[in-house]
């Protein structure tokens, strides 16, 4: 009767009579559950890794390669907005802006780039600077802090200001063995990376400064007319590097270090070409540099060009080759 009683119980309500849960054991897993809660083997992790590492390989040049055409195009962009600039100033006052122009003591000179600045809507700009003082002048000190990107390559490495040093004389005495001096800062610049093309002389070789045969040969103005050779076929205006020597848009102070150069390039061997002077253009876009023509065209020229052809696109009689 108990028992019975007890079945009839269990029957009634299943869990009488069942051990409380934390009395009662653990089942024992099997071998199988085991191993769906494990990890990754060695060689899987490994497998993944490098998977991943094709993937990154394949997609990080493409990604970089994407950008530099974003910049380059920028680049493009800006050269052409200086043409403009600079037919707009050519209709106002029938030439071109010198390559720069001296203050009346001759120890300054302003860059072509500032003339330009009302046609590159930088008219404030234009109205502080002033060319009748020297250029570190307490007059001047806010356009010399002043950069400006249409100056400027997205593609180059830069800061925005460089320090302009007295040239101490000995750039190429290599053997002296006097003790070196401290350099002697002069001017703070803003920095640019569009240069006027002088011609096929370096600008900053003799003193007094040799006038360039380019379409910005130094303090003289040109005019249109005098390009027998058309103005698409003229190199005006070039890249360059803040690596290779910083540069402005804004002005120099005769006695710096390369001051001229700063201002104008010389167009003699080829872009990028790393054994070069100074004064000569480059680009961090690879296999050559922009550069803008006199009709307002700007084009690509190859680091691989030959260097006579360079010369001739960069001189402003030269016949056609």
């Amino acid at each position: 009767m108990f028992v019975r009683s007890s079945a009839i119980a269990r029957k009634a309500n299943p869990w009488a009579g069942a051990r409380p849960a934390h009395l009662r054991s653990p089942r024992p897993e099997t071998s199988q559950g085991l191993q769906s809660r494990a990890g990754f083997t060695i060689l899987e992790l490994l497998t993944v890794v490098a998977v991943i590492a094709i993937l990154l390989g394949v997609t990080l040049p493409a990604i970089s390669s994407a950008r530099e055409a974003a910049r380059k195009v920028h680049c493009v962009n800006r050269l052409k907005q200086i043409g403009v600039a600079l037919h707009n100033y050519h209709d106002v006052y029938r030439s071109l802006p010198a390559g720069w122009q001296w203050e009346r003591t001759e120890q300054s000179a302003y860059g072509w780039g500032v003339p330009l600045l009302p046609y590159l809507e930088q008219p404030a700009i234009y109205r502080r600077v002033d060319r009748n003082r020297l250029i570190d002048d307490p007059a001047n000190t806010f356009v010399s802090q002043t950069s400006l990107g249409t100056f400027l390559c997205p593609s180059d490495i830069y800061d925005q200001n460089f320090t302009l040093f007295r040239d101490d004389g000995d750039e190429d005495d290599e053997l002296t063995t006097a003790p070196i001096e401290p350099l002697i800062p002069l001017v703070n610049l803003p920095t640019a990376n569009y240069i006027a093309v002088f011609g096929t002389i370096e600008p900053d070789d003799d003193i007094p400064i040799p006038e360039g045969d380019g379409a910005f040969p130094g303090a003289r103005c040109n005019r249109f007319a005098v390009f027998t050779r058309g103005l698409s076929n003229t190199l005006f205006i070039g890249e360059r590097t803040m690596g290779r020597v910083p540069s402005t848009w804004l002005g120099i102070d005769s006695l710096g270090e390369d001051a001229t150069c700063r201002l104008v390039g010389a167009a003699i061997d080829g872009p990028n070409c790393e054994a070069c002077d100074e004064c000569e253009f480059d680009s961090r876009h690879p296999g050559g540099a922009n550069f803008l023509w006199g009709d307002g065209h700007v084009k690509f020229v190859s680091e691989t060009i030959d260097s006579k052809t360079y010369q001739t696109m960069s001189r402003l009689y030269a016949p056609l080759p």
